[in-house]
């Protein structure tokens, strides 16, 4: 048998044992925070049609997705993303609901990136999605509920970064900036390419002005002063009603008693092009990619039918695992597998006291006496603890 059979493809890995114990303890410490919010799950296809996540949504790039076709020719693909999937669920399903929505969700999502950037392909997400409604409160909901969440998986130490897409589309409009130059310097300012922003507004004729604040929006994070400069510099009303609503977000986290955990960047571009507002990460030490990314998006549902605000995000479990490995951070190992053994003639009888235990709740394993791995203690005695050990 060739030895390449037992690998995975670039960007893919197995896991299992503690690990995978360890994971699946996080996954439902998040889910029981969310559920305390009155969100419900939902579950949507592993894949679907191309259009779901089509250039015209604004969502991943098609050269990043995993595309095939079934037998009918249809293009589809592995979903990149969740919130276009749970958009067009929504529509598709509660199309006349005008009460607010509330789901949640978990699963893989698969982004054909380069071998080179060393990330993984497939990875865990898990979210919560919050539809039909557009006030500040839903806003302040969901940062709360990130912040407990994470605080519940078991992270001490992290800072959700809080900015604004229509801050930075208010001064693209001030400046005069087509479609196409606003996409391109979105690219580059959220890619921290200030070199290449700079050489952008140069080229279009940018007036200087404008040019300086377009730059300046690079440098906006911090705490709420951060907010305070950056209203002085707009002189729009796109924009400075973008600051006004941050500031009662923050008011309004104040009672939630989470703010300690929250800042603002206003250079923070996110590249879903589907997002309208509140735009945010959340970041802890260990790793450098953000471990949840999320933000308000208020015409996404439109493209499928139904029109309602939204606002969501999704927890990168497998990134949050990371974290909390490098920052040695100690979680439950279980109770362990409890192992019984059994001999020629007492089977029975230990079948009896396992099916005991696992009615209490306790993991056993039924195992033959001559298949005791070597080394092992068991005591021959009688009894049920006798023939018991714990893994």
């Amino acid at each position: 048998m060739s030895q390449r059979l037992l690998h995975t493809p670039e960007g893919v890995r197995d896991i299992y044992g503690k690990e995978y114990e360890e994971k699946l303890y996080v996954e439902s410490r998040l889910r029981d925070c969310i559920r305390l919010y009155g969100y419900r799950d939902i579950q949507t296809p592993t894949f679907e049609f191309f259009d779901v996540f089509s250039r015209e949504i604004g969502t991943t790039p098609s050269r990043e997705l995993y595309k095939f076709f079934d037998k009918e020719g249809n293009t589809l693909v592995l979903r990149p993303d969740f919130t276009p999937s749970i958009a067009r669920c929504a529509a598709k399903y509660f199309g006349e609901e005008r009460h607010p929505l509330r789901f949640s969700y978990i699963g893989n999502t698969f982004i054909n990136t380069s071998n080179l950037q060393g990330k993984l392909k497939e990875v865990t997400q898990l979210g919560a999605e919050l539809i039909g409604d557009s006030s500040v409160e839903a806003d302040a909901e969901i940062i709360c509920i990130v912040i407990r969440a994470l605080l519940q998986a078991g992270l001490k130490r992290f800072q959700v970064a809080i900015g604004d897409a229509e801050y930075f589309k208010g001064l693209c409009e001030e400046a005069g900036l087509d479609e196409d130059t606003e996409l391109d310097l979105r690219t580059f300012i959220s890619g921290k390419n200030y070199f290449a922003a700079q050489e952008l507004l140069a080229e279009r004729a940018v007036a200087e002005p404008y040019r300086d604040r377009l730059l300046k929006v690079a440098d906006m994070f911090g705490d709420m002063g951060s907010l305070s400069q950056a209203g002085a510099m707009a002189e729009n009303t796109r924009s400075l009603a973008a600051i006004r609503r941050l500031e009662k977000l923050y008011s309004l986290l104040q009672l939630y008693g989470v703010e300690s955990y929250v800042s603002f960047d206003l250079g923070m571009l996110s590249k879903y092009q589907y997002y309208t507002g509140m735009v945010f990460k959340a970041y802890t030490y260990g790793v450098g990619e953000a471990v949840v990314k999320g933000g308000r998006y208020d015409r996404l549902l439109l493209q499928f039918g139904k029109d309602a605000p939204a606002v969501g995000f999704v927890i990168v479990v497998d990134t949050i695992m990371e974290a909390l490995s490098r920052q040695e951070a100690r979680l439950p190992a279980g109770d362990g597998i409890r192992r019984i053994f059994y001999g020629q003639g007492d089977f029975a009888e230990r079948l009896a006291e396992a099916q005991k235990l696992r009615a209490e709740g306790i993991p056993v394993e039924l195992l033959p006496l001559e298949g005791a791995c070597s080394g092992e203690e068991v005591d021959s005695g009688e009894g049920a603890h006798g023939r018991e050990a714990l893994r």
